[in-house]
C-alpha cells in the first residue's frame, strides 16, 4: 500500500488537489479527509455546493477502492447516491469517514460521512467502484 504520503503526492495535481481534499488517514479499513470550505466551492447563500460535497465522497471512495486493489487492476465509480443533510458554510472545515459496505473482487460498495465544524451529519454517500483488470 502507498504511504499517506504518497497517496497526498498523486493526488495533489489532480481534481482532488484543485479542491483542497486533505487525506488524514488511509487504510485498508477506512479514509478520513478534511476540506475546507473555500468560496469558490460553494453555492449562492455561502454553502458547499452539492457537487463539492460529491466530489469529495468519491475522492475517498476512489482512494480507498485504491488501497484494496490486486494487483493489475485499476477502478472507476459506477454509482453513486448522495443524500444531503445540512450545509456546511463558507469558511468552515468538513470532515469527511469512508468506510466499506461490501470489498468483493468485482466490485466495492463504500459509504463516506460527511460532517461539519459542528460534527453534525451534511451528507452522506454511497457508491459502487468496479474493479476493472489492465
Amino acid at each position: 500500500m502507498d504511504s499517506l504520503e504518497a497517496l497526498r503526492s498523486r493526488l495533489t495535481p489532480l481534481f482532488p488537489g484543485l479542491m483542497g481534499v486533505q487525506l488524514v488517514e488511509v487504510t485498508p479499513e477506512r479514509v478520513r479527509a478534511s476540506l475546507l470550505v473555500r468560496p469558490d466551492l460553494c453555492t449562492t447563500g455561502d454553502s458547499m455546493h452539492g457537487g463539492a460535497f460529491m466530489a469529495f465522497a468519491d475522492t475517498l471512495g476512489g482512494v480507498a477502492t485504491f488501497v484494496n486493489l490486486p494487483p493489475n487492476t485499476r477502478t472507476t465509480t459506477i454509482e453513486s447516491s448522495t443524500k444531503f443533510l445540512r450545509g456546511a458554510p463558507v469558511g468552515s472545515t468538513v470532515q469527511a469517514e469512508c468506510t466499506a459496505f461490501h470489498k468483493g473482487r468485482t466490485t466495492m460498495v463504500w459509504q463516506t460521512l460527511v460532517r461539519g465544524a459542528d460534527d453534525r451529519l451534511c451528507a452522506v454517500v454511497t457508491q459502487t467502484q468496479l474493479v476493472i483488470p489492465t
